[in-house]
Parts: C-alpha cells; sequence; structure tokens
C-alpha cells in the first residue's frame, strides 16, 4: 500500500498502478473501458458508456513527460464529449487553458454548413494534482446559466426548445466543468466519488469499495501485470511525482518565507509612517491652541487644509 506524508516522502506503491499512469497506458484500451465508464458515471450520476475514443493531443512516452497533461477525448452512447485531462504540474492559467479546451471541441466538431444545433455537448473533467484556486472542496462543478439582474430568475427553454434538444434546462446546453483536487482529499472515504478519489490520491483501492468501475480496476490495474519495462517505466514516473511534488513545497515554502520578510519589512514601514503621523497630529493639535491660522500650519506640515480640520 502506498503512504504518502509530507514533502520528500517516496511514493510507495501499492498493489495498483495510479490513475494519472494508467490514463496514459491502459484505459485507452477497449477493454479496459470499463473503469473509465464506472469513474465517468459515478462522478457524472448518469450511465455513461464509452462508444470511442476521439484524437486528442499526445503526449511524451517517457520519463521527462511529468510537465505534460493527460488528456483522453471520448464519446458516451448520447453522443457527447468528454474530455478528461489529468495535470501533475502547478499551472497558473489552468483555469483559462479548461476554457480553451472546450471552446476547441465546440468548433472542432462541427461539420461545415451545419446548424448551431447540432453544436455538441461537452464536458470537461479536470483531474489536478496540485492546488488550483483557493477553496475549501475537493470536487467542484461549474455550469452557464443565465440569470435575470432585475428578477433573479433563471432564463429557461420553451416547451419547443425542450423537446427539439431534448433537455430540461439552458445549462444542459453548455459545456460543464468538473474539477477534482485530488492532493486534497486526506479523510476516509464515505461515498463513491470519494473512494474514486482516494484511489487517484493514493494509488490504493480499499478492500471495501464499492464505486463503479474499481472492481474492474482491482482486476486490471494491478502491479504484478505489467512487463519488466512497463514497471521501470512506471517507477521512474513515480519518482518524477516525487520530484515535482517537493519543488512545488520548495516553492510554496520560500514563497512563505519571502512573504513574511516583505510582511516585517511592510510592518516597518507602516509604523514609520503612523508614528510621523502621530507626530504631525499633536503639532497640529499645539499650533491650532495657540490660534496660528490653516495656512500657516498647512506649510509647517506639509497637511491640506481638509486633513488639518479633520485632526
Amino acid at each position: 500500500m502506498k503512504k504518502e506524508n509530507g514533502k520528500g516522502d517516496e511514493l510507495m506503491a501499492s498493489n495498483y498502478i495510479r490513475f494519472d499512469w494508467a490514463m496514459k497506458r491502459l484505459l485507452r484500451n477497449k477493454a479496459n473501458f470499463a473503469v473509465l465508464e464506472g469513474f465517468l458515471t459515478t462522478l457524472l450520476n448518469e450511465k455513461i458508456v464509452i462508444q470511442k475514443l476521439l484524437e486528442s493531443e499526445s503526449n511524451q512516452e517517457d520519463e521527462f513527460d511529468k510537465y505534460n497533461r493527460v488528456d483522453m477525448l471520448a464519446e458516451n452512447s448520447k453522443g457527447e464529449l468528454i474530455l478528461i485531462e489529468v495535470q501533475n504540474n502547478n499551472e497558473y492559467a489552468y483555469f483559462q487553458r479548461m476554457l480553451f479546451g472546450t471552446s476547441k471541441l465546440v468548433t472542432e466538431y462541427i461539420n461545415r454548413g451545419e446548424g448551431y444545433d447540432k453544436v455538441r455537448k461537452v464536458y470537461s473533467v479536470n483531474i489536478v494534482y496540485f492546488s488550483l484556486g483557493s477553496g475549501k472542496d475537493i470536487v467542484y462543478h461549474g455550469k452557464t446559466e443565465f440569470r435575470g439582474i432585475h428578477q433573479g430568475d433563471v432564463l429557461e427553454l420553451t416547451p419547443f426548445q425542450k423537446q427539439t434538444f431534448k433537455v430540461d434546462s439552458v445549462s444542459q446546453l453548455y459545456p460543464e466543468y468538473y474539477i477534482l483536487k485530488v492532493n486534497d482529499f486526506n479523510q476516509v472515504a464515505r461515498s463513491p466519488l470519494e473512494e474514486w478519489i482516494y484511489y487517484m490520491n493514493t494509488g490504493d483501492i480499499p478492500d471495501g469499495a464499492t464505486a463503479p468501475g474499481l472492481d474492474e480496476a482491482r482486476q486490471r490495474l494491478k502491479l504484478d501485470k505489467m512487463t519488466k519495462e512497463e514497471l521501470s517505466a512506471y517507477y521512474r514516473h513515480l519518482d518524477n511525482i516525487v520530484i515535482l511534488r517537493d519543488n512545488i513545497y520548495t516553492e510554496r515554502a520560500e514563497g512563505r518565507a519571502e512573504g513574511h520578510a516583505e510582511g516585517r519589512a511592510e510592518g516597518r514601514a507602516e509604523g514609520l509612517m503612523e508614528g510621523r503621523m502621530e507626530e504631525k497630529r499633536e503639532m497640529v493639535h499645539n499650533m491650532k491652541s495657540l490660534n496660528i491660522s490653516l495656512d500657516t500650519i498647512s506649510q509647517v506640515t506639509g497637511l491640506s487644509i481638509e486633513e488639518i480640520k479633520s485632526l
């Protein structure tokens, strides 16, 4: 079983292959679609059957690929597109990249001359192994709604549109985004989705896990089924993950140290400014008590007439 504690700790291999590695090497095989279908069924809360995998960006296939994203583009039984990305590298513009990816799919998978009613539904599923944004949850879902700025109501489809497009709401026509911040999960899995996130985080599948697809993962994603060459490449991948996480921890620690130093410097500067201001207040008070004109006080202190009156 894999144990993961903190900076610099090694990733100890469990009996199962990590999900990010499986995405690159194994889950593209149709024989293993059941694993991916189980995960998507759990996440989207509806039965997902993958019809086929579509062409997507290729990824490097060596130990230096830790900075590359792993992406997979699938088409489900409804003809909807599901873009799955696994990202290990901390990327500050990742939100924009999510938008770019879905926008590209919308325009690429419509034939020239087809009407807008042929635009495909897109799900963007993002599994990130770094701290993305600022939030307390581990799973986020985003969709598009149009809300009235005066009445606060949600713009709905007409009955004709619902019948034509076979959906119930406007948001179902637009891309939907899911973000799984798997590194932030540090508790006991209590739901099927948490069981999947636990596996993604640790590379281990609890004996009592019953989430769809995990039973297939137990059977098909075992380390002992890998060849010697595959194992060697896999362990290099784990080493790269350790190095990457160590770099991230180091960057955060250096950032905190720099922040503390800047904070102390700013604090000293603010203290000096406040001290000087207090001296000016006392000076203004004394000069006012001597009935010195405001213009003269302003010339002496450098304060404006309005500032002097407020003191």
